[in-house]
């Protein structure tokens, strides 16, 4: 199984970080509109203060990968307890399916876990369920938890605002000036922005299956490990006891030789 983890890592490993350098050139454009436009121009934008929490937890149906989703199940506990307000949870992934019906935590829906390797069309269920639930008013804000991929050797459960529409910060040159928006900024925004939640939505998915993988491999390495040194001190065991028996045979034969 490491071996079989660590072959799949490589292609999933791949996979997320290509599509960071598209997430980060969608914040970019948005918030190239961001700045010309306003919250009055999509609903998605607007911040509300009515509306329950939504959280959704992204977790693996497998496990055998060490803490990865008890640290995920473990983050995600710990936002829901300083919640204040509703709150209610939709899952992708069993593992985290059934944390959060054993914590008896009001569920939205529930989503089978990503395969091995994600496609678009594998967010776009949650994203439409989000989306119209934060159109319609029902939620008023949207996070999303997962296991973010830092190293083979690191992941860390992250935790991303996805609803209303935050662009990120953290772009390149001066907002305002580095597109130009045909036919218009609004129709452009109005096109991008449910693309945009669904792109968020499958950063995450990749993101944990990446960690996943990672996370499997380096468990059963340590597994296997164990399992040796298991192996070595019990046959070590095994030949001290071996060897007292025989030693106790051959002094009993020995005695009942000097008796007669």
């Amino acid at each position: 199984m490491q071996f079989v983890a660590a072959s799949k890592l490589k292609r999933a490993q791949e996979a997320t970080l290509a599509s960071r350098a598209y997430a980060q050139k969608i914040d970019e454009v948005l918030a190239d509109l961001a700045a010309v436009l306003g919250g009055e121009d999509h609903p998605l934008l607007v911040r509300r203060e009515s509306g329950k929490r939504l959280l959704i937890l992204v977790t693996t149906d497998r496990g055998l990968a060490g803490a990865l989703n008890t640290n995920t199940i473990r983050f995600a506990a710990q936002q829901i307890a300083t919640t204040k307000g509703d709150l209610s949870v939709v899952t992708a992934g069993r593992k985290g399916r059934d944390a959060m019906r054993r914590a008896r935590v009001p569920m939205e829906a529930h989503f089978d876990g990503f395969r091995e390797r994600p496609t678009f069309a594998d967010v776009l269920p949650i994203a439409r369920l989000v989306t119209d639930g934060y159109l319609d008013g029902t939620y008023g804000r949207v996070d999303i938890v997962y296991s973010q991929f830092v190293s083979t050797l690191v992941q860390r459960p992250f935790i991303d605002e996805l609803l209303p529409v935050a662009p990120s910060e953290d772009t390149e040159g001066i907002p305002g000036n580095q597109f130009i928006f045909e036919p218009d900024p609004g129709t452009v925004l109005e096109r991008l922005l449910p693309r945009y939640v669904a792109t968020r939505l499958f950063q995450a998915a990749l993101e944990t299956t990446a960690s996943f993988f990672s996370s499997q491999m380096v468990a059963m390495k340590n597994a296997t490990e164990n399992a040796e040194e298991l192996i070595e001190d019990l046959t070590l065991a095994y030949n001290k006891v071996r060897q007292s028996n025989i030693t106790r045979e051959m002094i009993e034969i020995a005695t009942g030789a000097q008796a007669r």
